[in-house]
């Protein structure tokens, strides 16, 4: 660990409690400290950077105006509430944070009782904190609720069915919207601050009581109408200032554009308007990267960088010189390939283009390539759309994230047949994000649907071969799963081929039993074979397809083997095991079937080495039930 700076104030805060009690003109500097330990830990630990440097003062006006943990805070996306964490007793094992056996890199309430709300993804903040809201009013509780929504979260469809649904049912919900990039309200200048002050200051507020109860007594609005008490209350301050927006429209009172730098004047509005009854809507600016100029002037890069040089500025990248690809850059060069043989062939990504690689393809042919925002539904609807109309599209969504789409994949793709390519990138364990984003689902609730093919390659010459083929199959939904991070090989540039659908292969022979794997973590069968040695004669079979299954290559195992292992990165209940021993009942056979994989559990963050081993899914755990 590198020395750490000289802090004063920090260091005495262990608990909001403790921050309430400092006066206005010590928070300003907790800020500069919260900030800069922020940056000193996380350039020798690393994780998600600039979104929590961009809420450091908002993190301090919360937890200084509300009473938390009775007052509720849910942070969307989560990657913002690193300070958050450090001021709510984790400080002294923030360096533990996406360890395995250390903090989570996400709120969790099982981890911290100031978590109010699970957050590893986006866009459910307002539906959840609206839930809280209306309990609390239903048990006449005087609890507050807040959802901290980043401003790439309001991309996504669930954002705003909370907000459709928040005028409608008695809350007191406040809803922040943390924007860093998009300008949802653009005003700027001495206007728009009076603006802010009018709107937000007693003074206004009096105004508008004043005038609500002499309509009150003219019979013009009614109590038992909320829904025309909000809409006078935004008339009269769209009549007040000439302004107008989405929020509003809502019913929802709008308060903003503030400062989200300024953290004493977010305290001031924070206070004028937590009591005001209803639902609102609290905007402030903010910049993502906060404090430190390189992920200021590169928030992208620097979402999470890694490690790196605090003083300078340097990325600490690891030699990649002979290296094997990543897999995500094969499938980005592969389709960019594909993309020049084929004008129909277009990419589609979920506010993913750089983690997937979509960005060559953007680079490339930048009118065949669509980053549609966290919106996995639309995402997967939008290429049905495009398949409709003949084109071939690539819609590559993260397998954790995929599960938000199953309806539309059922309803939009697979009942029409179309030709469509589904490249679920993190599939399997993916490491220290957490359970959240472990992409373990998706063989079992991919499987049930009809006229699904579902494919997973061994190294990345079969990713190839998988997306040529799943291009070259018309009329029929195509799956293919892969792993985040690097394959098996540097020359991974292979000619294009078919793989047959639902065929798979037959690695190695043997007599004593058999192992059926499916995806790259047949790499690790091949070497818990290697490490069996002469102990046992192991046949290994690559099964490529889940779906159709090789039924020609399962006859061969079941007439010929009375133990079968299958092995597959993903939950056992549901995928290559359960299908394998459901062909064999089906058939008659009645070898012992041992199936290794992911138990009925959610499994926690770490390496990706690390969770192989607590899974029983790496080289040494299948040599050990190879030898068994």
């Amino acid at each position: 660990m590198s020395e750490q700076p000289t802090i004063h104030i920090l260091p005495t805060i262990h608990s909001p409690e403790e921050l309430r009690k400092l006066p206005d003109g010590q928070l300003v500097q907790l800020c500069s400290e919260l900030r800069q330990y922020i940056i000193d830990i996380l350039s020798e630990n690393p994780g998600h950077l600039a979104a929590s440097l961009g809420t450091i003062e908002l993190t301090v006006a919360l937890h200084k105006v509300f009473q938390t943990p009775y007052d509720r805070i849910l942070w969307d996306v989560g990657h913002q509430a690193y300070g958050h964490k450090i001021l709510t007793g984790r400080r002294d094992v923030f360096h533990t944070l996406r360890k395995f056996g250390g903090i989570s890199g996400f709120p969790n309430p099982s981890e911290s009782e100031y978590d109010a709300f699970i957050a590893g993804h986006a866009s459910n903040s307002i539906s959840a904190a609206l839930g809280m809201s209306v309990a609390s009013a239903l048990k006449e509780e005087s609890r507050q609720v807040v959802a901290v929504i980043g401003d790439g979260a309001m991309t996504g469809g669930l954002a705003y069915e909370g907000l459709n649904n928040a005028s409608i049912n008695p809350n007191n919900l406040l809803i922040i919207l943390n924007d860093n990039n998009m300008a949802i309200d653009d005003s700027v200048g001495a206007l728009s601050q009076y603006l802010v002050n009018v709107t937000t200051s007693q003074a206004y507020n009096k105004v508008r009581y004043d005038a609500y109860l002499g309509l009150r007594k003219m019979k013009l609005i009614s109590d038992r109408n909320r829904a025309s008490i909000l809409r006078f209350n935004n008339s009269l301050k769209a009549l007040l200032t000439q302004q107008h927006n989405l929020f509003e429209g809502f019913s929802i009172r709008y308060f903003g554009p503030i400062d989200g730098h300024d953290v004493k004047q977010l305290i001031r509005v924070l206070n004028d308007i937590k009591d005001m009854q209803g639902p609102k809507l609290l905007h402030i600016k903010t910049k993502k990267g906060k404090g430190f100029r390189p992920a200021e002037e590169s928030a992208t890069e620097w979402h999470a960088p890694g490690k790196f040089d605090k003083e300078t500025g340097r990325r600490i990248l690891s030699d990649n010189l002979n290296q094997p690809q990543l897999y995500q850059d094969v499938f980005g060069h592969t389709l960019v390939e594909l993309a020049t043989e084929d004008e129909r062939i277009v990419g589609v990504t979920p506010a993913m283009p750089t983690g997937c690689s979509m960005t060559y393809l953007m680079k490339t042919f930048p009118k065949r390539a669509f980053d549609v925002g966290i919106a996995e539904g639309h995402a997967v609807t939008f290429s049905a759309g495009l398949a409709k109309e003949g084109m071939i599209p690539f819609c590559n969504v993260y397998s954790s994230f995929m599960q938000r789409a199953y309806d539309n994949l059922i309803h939009d793709v697979a009942l029409q047949k179309l030709h469509f390519v589904l490249c679920l990138d993190r599939s399997g364990l993916v490491g220290e994000d957490g359970a959240t984003h472990h992409g373990i689902f998706d063989l079992a609730y991919l499987r049930p649907i009809p006229g699904l093919i579902i494919a997973s390659p061994l190294n990345e010459w079969d990713l190839r071969n998988l997306m040529y083929t799943a291009y070259k199959v018309a009329a029929t939904p195509f799956a293919i799963r892969y792993p985040r991070g690097k394959g098996e090989k540097t020359d991974w540039r292979n000619p294009f081929c078919e793989l047959p659908v639902g065929k798979g292969k037959k690695l190695c022979e043997g007599n004593d039993l058999a192992v059926l794997s499916i995806g790259p973590i047949g790499n690790e069968v091949v070497k818990a074979i290697r490490m069996v040695g002469n102990e046992r004669s192991v046949a290994h079979y690559d099964m490529i397809y889940l779906k159709p299954l090789d039924e020609a290559l399962l006859h061969e195992a079941g007439r010929n083997f009375r133990h079968i292992i299958t092995v597959e990165n993903g939950v056992r209940t549901g995928g290559l095991g359960s299908a394998v021993a459901e062909f064999m009942a089906d058939n008659g056979y009645t070898p012992r079937i041992q199936r290794l994989g992911i138990g009925d559990t959610f499994v926690e963050h770490g390496s990706i080495p690390e969770l192989c081993r607590l899974c029983g899914i790496d080289a040494a755990s299948i040599a050990q039930a190879i030898l068994k």
